[in-house]
């Protein structure tokens, strides 16, 4: 069944302005600015700027089920922007190993990671990391991985490859279960 009219609303909170030509969404705030392009979904995007706050309203006439929930969708995606220009993402990871010591190398002052000695292994496994991601080795804890992004979507992909070029392949992964694996998810600016 279609519905008329569903909307959804987004408070933009100080500090960070959005602006939306064309369903080109452009995100700025103190930690930069992020762009996306959603075309590709046909939805009503407006700024709606009152004299204190400004908020986002997004509409779909005439929608199916599939349609509507494109709503949530970008609203979600338009909020994790908003938290990455204010807050920035964070993700710890942690190197698992049961015999052979995973050695982590950061390269390109943060912009890569070279992956040696995975279960014994003479492969040297190379990690870029995807723009605006940087990648450091944690102080505080032994064998642990910082990623630190404003956009979200390239800081967990550069998670995940790191992730994906440690899997165990030809051998029982019940018992081999050694790897790069995210421990925590969390902002760079904590409350």
């Amino acid at each position: 069944m279609r519905d008329v009219l569903q909307t959804e609303e987004l408070e933009v909170p100080e500090g960070v302005t959005i602006e939306i030509k064309s369903r080109v969404i452009k995100v700025t705030g103190t930690r930069g600015t992020l762009t996306k392009n959603v075309r590709h979904v046909d939805m009503d995007i407006r700024v709606l700027k009152t004299k204190k706050s400004s908020k986002v309203t997004l509409a779909v006439w005439q929608g199916g089920r599939k349609h509507v929930a494109c709503l949530r969708t970008i609203r979600s995606l338009i909020n994790n922007m908003v938290i990455g220009v204010t807050k920035g993402f964070l993700y710890k990871m942690r190197a698992v190993y049961a015999h052979f010591p995973i050695n982590a190398i950061i390269q390109d002052s943060g912009n890569a990671i070279e992956i040696r000695n995975f279960l014994g292994e003479k492969t040297v496994r190379h990690v870029k990391m995807l723009g605006g991601v940087c990648i450091s080795e944690s102080k505080a804890q032994k064998d642990e991985l910082i990623l630190e992004g404003n956009d979200i979507e390239n800081v967990s992909q550069s998670a995940a490859s790191i992730q994906g070029a440690c899997r165990v392949r030809n051998k029982d992964i019940r018992k081999f279960l050694d790897g790069i694996y995210v421990s925590d998810r969390t902002t760079i600016l904590q409350e």
